[in-house]
């Protein structure tokens, strides 16, 4: 059986990650023009910046940080409704650790939960069960947010909600898809990206697979890849080969966890609870369609849109306007381009999301790089 350790182990070496920048430097002196990557996940970007790999990369290489953040993509529209669900007479809320802080168009929901609301942040989504059960009189709302990595567990906890016959069990469903996303940063006019390196996680459900559209329409190499700092680093030489060679190709460098098809049986899974829904508003994005899931019709009795739909604000709502976290996320603007960045907008007084989020892109420059060294040489 595969060990936990057997993940990481050897995967933070200094000299094999020196090793790999030389091979890098060297087919970069090769290619005609700059290589724009997009690491569609917030993971990668902490990678790059905790184990400061930009500082080993040539400077023909940038990266652009894309819209892979569940927490950072979500429209205040959206959280203004969970604060909406929590103020309602006996409902519980309950959603997932960084998504309380989340500043809505009023506040985040842990400002709500100080005036009073029941607004209980959960690790694991199956403690919503307990929480039904300790509360029979009350109605408890699951605000489920993610992209494909977190949907299945969320099918578990509905099926698992139905045998058990919780009635007082709803779901506020915000899980979002990765292809399309990519589909909507490339076809802005301004897009820059002619590289991808894949979220690791997602492709351990969805496969590789759902890339290849992207690698066949755009002509973009796509590297899926672990996120420890070997990986990446290794993901980034087999772009620049595929580069060198004008090749664009669909490849998986975790192979270690990641196989074309992914899991089948949790694909299953969601499959039986969720149908696409054919429009959803990014934060950043803009509306996006089929990009995101909603309950099938059998399970309507469990939906708390529907549920709740005569005191839902449905009125969208854009982010401050001092805050740059739309053009972050469409990799038109580094955090430190934002004039907000580390001074009215930090961890602890964050006013965007992407700042909010433990894999935000704002989030990690702060952390890695803080406010006052200088700018990053790639872009």
């Amino acid at each position: 059986m595969l060990e936990l350790k057997q993940l990481y182990q050897g995967f933070r070496d200094p000299q094999t990650i020196a090793s790999l920048a030389q091979d890098i430097a060297k087919v970069a002196r090769t290619l005609k023009e700059p290589i724009n990557i997009m690491e569609v996940c917030g993971g990668h970007t902490h990678t790059i910046m905790k184990y400061g790999l930009l500082d080993l990369l040539p400077d023909n290489i940038e990266f652009i940080h894309g819209p892979g953040c569940p927490v950072c993509i979500m429209p205040k529209e959206r959280i203004d409704q969970a604060a909406v669900l929590a103020q309602q007479e006996d409902v519980i809320l309950v959603t997932l650790g960084d998504m309380i802080r989340v500043p809505g168009s009023k506040g985040s929901l842990a400002s709500f939960r100080a005036k009073g609301c029941d607004i209980r942040p959960i690790y694991d989504p199956l403690d919503t069960l307990k929480i039904a059960r300790d509360n029979p009189h009350k109605t408890v709302v699951f605000f489920a947010i993610g992209f494909e990595t977190s949907t299945p567990m969320t099918a578990v906890l509905l099926q698992l909600a139905e045998q058990q016959k919780l009635a007082n069990v709803f779901f506020h469903i915000n899980h979002v898809l990765v292809p399309p996303a990519i589909d909507a940063v490339m076809h802005d006019p301004n897009a820059r990206v002619n590289a991808f390196i894949g979220p690791a996680h997602v492709s351990v459900i969805s496969g590789a697979k759902i890339y290849r559209p992207a690698v066949e329409q755009y002509g973009t190499p796509v590297v899926v890849s672990g996120f420890e700092p070997v990986d990446v680093m290794e993901s980034i030489l087999r772009i620049m080969r595929q580069k060198a060679a004008g090749k664009a190709e669909l490849d998986i460098q975790y192979s270690r966890a990641v196989s074309e098809q992914g899991n089948l049986a949790a694909q299953a899974k969601v499959e039986q609870f969720f149908q696409i829904r054919p429009q959803f508003r990014w934060r950043g994005l803009g509306p996006i369609p089929n990009s995101a899931l909603q309950l099938k019709p059998e399970y309507a009795h469990r939906d708390a849109e529907l549920r709740f739909k005569n005191c839902l604000p449905v009125k969208e709502i854009d982010d401050h306007k001092a805050c740059q976290c739309g053009d972050i996320l469409r990799g038109l603007a580094k955090p430190k381009d934002c004039k907000v960045f580390g001074r009215g907008c930090n961890p602890e007084t964050p006013l965007g999301s992407c700042m909010v989020s433990s894999e935000g892109a704002c989030n990690a420059y702060y952390r890695y790089q803080g406010i006052d060294s200088k700018e990053q040489h790639h872009g």
